[in-house]
């Protein structure tokens, strides 16, 4: 029996880091690495990925050497980047939104208000059904806004 030879590391690694690192899970795995093994041991398409659209679509086809489509638009709608910002003055600090987050992106502790660290927040919505309060919104990051302003 063979071990897995080298190129099967750099495959996974490189497919990983066409995925946007959303790790909202609309692919159907619990994050974009595990979406990028399964696409090299060829047991997931390259069309589950919207926050990455039909250009990460693409991306991903190049990289596997398979012919390129769209992204499975049932599985969710591409967005421009956004980061979950939390409205203070609504926040009850019961936690659920920490919970959420697969990134680790929102600090806080019981019964206090929260706050999202923006450069780690990835957007990817989980903390918005978790909030029992909706005092989380999404916003373009600041970076963003700062471009588009006069």
């Amino acid at each position: 029996m063979r071990a897995a030879g080298p190129e099967t590391p750099p495959l996974v690694e490189r497919l990983d880091r066409l995925l946007p690192q959303t790790q909202c899970g609309q692919c159907g795995y619990a994050g974009c690495r595990p979406y990028a093994e399964a696409m090299a041991q060829g047991e997931a398409g390259i069309d589950h990925c919207p926050p990455g659209g039909d250009a990460g679509a693409r991306a991903l086809a190049h990289a596997l050497g398979v012919p390129t489509q769209p992204y499975d638009r049932t599985r969710g709608e591409h967005k421009a980047a956004q980061v979950a910002v939390i409205v203070e003055a609504d926040c009850i600090g019961c936690t659920k939104c920490i919970q959420a987050c697969p990134v680790d992106a929102i600090l806080g502790a019981a019964k206090h208000m929260h706050t999202v660290i923006e450069p780690l927040c990835t957007g990817c919505e989980l903390c918005i059904p978790a909030c029992p309060v909706d005092c989380i919104v999404l916003e373009p990051p600041l970076a963003s806004a700062a471009e588009g302003a006069p």
